[in-house]
């Protein structure tokens, strides 16, 4: 734990892997965490396949990505750090402005969280 779910549209893999050196990278920062224990998701999310304001996306239209990271609870000014890094790594790697770029933090408690079927907490 963290688990990042990154919600973009298609990129090359030399994108994806820049993307996901450099937000490791961020997480181990903010988070004091090792690397073994961060996991990202890549999920593409193909023109069309999204809306804002109740308006379809269609080819050409920017798209917002969205980060949604799984993690034990933080504070405030660790999610602080880590949102500015995570949000710079995403511009990097997609060319977008940080406009376009949401970080949601999803924060579990130990006893919310079970790995080869046991609680973090035990």
């Amino acid at each position: 734990m963290p688990y990042v779910e990154i919600l973009a549209p298609p990129a090359p893999p030399q994108n994806k892997a820049l993307l996901a050196k450099s937000i490791t990278d961020g997480l181990m920062s903010t988070f004091g965490v090792d690397a073994q224990t961060i996991t990202l998701y890549f999920l593409p999310i193909a023109p069309g396949d999204y809306a804002h304001a109740g308006e379809m996306g269609s080819e050409g239209t920017r798209q917002r990505i969205l980060l949604k990271v799984h993690a034990f609870r933080r504070t405030e000014a660790e999610r602080r750090a880590a949102a500015v890094a995570l949000t710079r790594s995403v511009c990097t790697a997609y060319g977008v402005p940080g406009t376009d770029v949401a970080t949601y933090f999803l924060d579990r408690e130990k006893d919310e969280v079970a790995h080869d079927s046991r609680l973090a907490s035990d």
